[in-house]
């Protein structure tokens, strides 16, 4: 079984602007998750679209394996951030998504804050990079990626993180990839 990392689309009715969400999925193959991704976003009636999707093998300097939940797990935890910042006079709001392992949320602010993200994208005017504020740091969104798990898979399923010098870096599939042609 692998860890998905999906970038997920549609366009929902009343709306002028295409919207995005992140979903995480444990499954053989991203095919196997298409049921769990329209569950997820109900709203979108099935009218949804892949815009990108890894298989999560590494992050952050970690080997991430999906392991039966019957076996231990590790005390770290794999963190998704969900950045949001600004430029000077760019009528936009950008986004960094990051996975970041630590012990803890306190832990993996921190090193969120080292990121050239968070220095770039932040301005002395109040318009900052951001999480949330009580970790001084305004991040529009911060989950353990086994929280978010849909609610089989986190019933059958953990992370075993594992550190490694491997650099190699995971695949990313970008495009427009439609459910039913997966």
């Amino acid at each position: 079984m692998k860890l998905f990392y999906v970038i997920i689309g549609c366009t929902p009715k009343g709306r002028h602007t295409e919207q995005h969400d992140a979903f995480f999925g444990i499954a053989e193959h991203i095919r196997d998750l298409v049921p769990e991704i329209i569950n997820f976003w109900p709203e979108a009636q099935g009218i949804l679209h892949i815009d990108a999707y890894r298989e999560v093998t590494i992050a952050d300097g970690y080997r991430v394996e999906v392991i039966e939940k019957t076996e231990k797990s590790t005390e770290e935890a794999l963190f998704f951030f969900n950045l949001g910042g600004y430029l000077p006079n760019v009528l936009q709001e950008f986004h960094h998504q990051m996975l970041v392992v630590e012990n803890n949320l306190a832990e993996a602010t921190k090193k969120v804050k080292a990121t050239p993200f968070f220095r770039d994208y932040h301005q002395p005017n109040g318009a900052s990079s951001h999480i949330d504020d009580k970790y001084a740091l305004d991040v529009d969104d911060v989950f353990a990626v086994e929280d978010i798990l849909p609610a089989s898979q986190k019933a059958n399923y953990n992370l075993r993180l594992t550190k490694t010098e491997d650099k190699t870096e995971d695949i990313i599939y970008n495009g427009y990839f439609k459910l039913n042609q997966l």
